[in-house]
């Protein structure tokens, strides 16, 4: 989901030296827990300290890209994955994983607290993690600098004067990107209503980039990059990181964040105190500023100026997962025909 801090964060951990966290490759401790996840996974050091104070675990975080190639390479390895446990599996590519069989039952003893509305699979299987809506945001400082208005919906996207200034991501690839392709679908009901509107993206010269981190801290104006689109699609969050920024909240579409037991884990036991660990009160609370999404336990304190850079959005967009799993794949493929990809 969001991930504004991650590569200060990545860079933090992989030079702590302590052996706590590592990106990949094999190592020879018998007492050792494997999480699988995006490439966006980021919490602070002594938070991930204490999972291995308390547990007796070293916890070694293996990334993926987005979650779009995460759940597909969770469902190629069922039962025999790389690791022990994922996090980051959306609601968007959920279904992809749960009809591989590719997750082990698994509840919590804090799912009751908040993540059971979201609960999926039967028995339990995924376990919500965090929440967040996909939307679009404006640099907003930009456009001010121009005298220029922003656009203030999805069908602005594609007049005239927002020509080349606006980056998405591919929703085969992407989280992120598919969920804005099912808002543009719910915004856009009826027999080619949606590709219709697509066109007239493609035709208003709009960029899709593979992931999140391309395109929010490549190409987006505000980005570290400081690149040259200043609309991107990302969250609602985004704007407490950027407060120069804003996001368009008619846009958007809700997403949830799991994590799971993998189906031939070695170290199950261990897998279960990673979900667990990531529904605690210390990963929950540091959530919002390490990965700028919602926490999913109830009571979890968010900061002070998220209510002013960060409001929620009244009615985002939602799709049952059914309806995802059986069309997804079509959708997907008549996308990639309507932008000649």
């Amino acid at each position: 989901m969001l991930r504004h801090k991650q590569l200060v964060a990545v860079l933090i951990a992989f030079s702590a030296g302590a052996g706590l966290l590592t990106a990949c490759g094999d190592s020879d401790s018998t007492d050792e827990v494997v999480l699988l996840t995006h490439d966006s996974f980021a919490l602070p050091d002594d938070v991930l300290a204490s999972f291995e104070s308390e547990t007796g675990l070293t916890l070694k975080v293996v990334r993926e890209a987005d979650a779009g190639q995460l759940s597909s390479s969770i469902a190629l390895t069922a039962g025999s994955p790389r690791g022990d446990v994922v996090y980051g599996i959306d609601n968007t590519f959920a279904s992809r994983v749960l009809d591989a069989d590719a997750i082990e039952p698994y509840t919590s003893p804090d799912n009751d607290l908040g993540p059971q509305q979201y609960t999926l699979g039967d028995p339990n299987r995924l376990t919500a993690i965090d929440r967040g809506d996909v939307c679009v945001n404006v640099d907003s400082e930009w456009f001010t600098q121009r005298n220029v208005a922003p656009p203030a919906s999805l069908d602005d996207l594609t007049a005239a004067e927002y020509k080349g200034l606006t980056v998405v991501m591919d929703p085969a690839t992407s989280s992120p990107g598919m969920a804005f392709l099912l808002a543009t679908i719910a915004a856009h009901p009826g027999d080619g209503q949606w590709e219709a509107y697509w066109e007239r993206l493609a035709a208003n010269d709009v960029s899709v980039v593979p992931g999140w981190t391309e395109a929010y801290n490549q190409e987006f104006t505000a980005g570290e990059g400081r690149g040259s689109k200043p609309i991107v699609v990302s969250y609602a969050s985004s704007p407490a990181f950027l407060p120069t920024t804003k996001a368009l909240l008619n846009t958007c579409f809700s997403q949830i964040e799991y994590a799971g037991v993998l189906r031939g884990a070695e170290n199950v036991e261990g897998a279960q105190k990673v979900v667990d660990f990531l529904l605690g009160e210390q990963v929950q609370a540091a959530l919002p500023e390490s990965m700028y999404v919602y926490p999913v336990r109830t009571g979890t304190p968010l900061p002070a100026d998220w209510a002013q850079y960060a409001p929620q959005p009244e009615s985002p967009a939602t799709m049952p997962l059914d309806v995802i799993a059986q069309n997804r794949e079509v959708w997907q493929q008549e996308w990639r025909t309507v932008m000649g990809r």
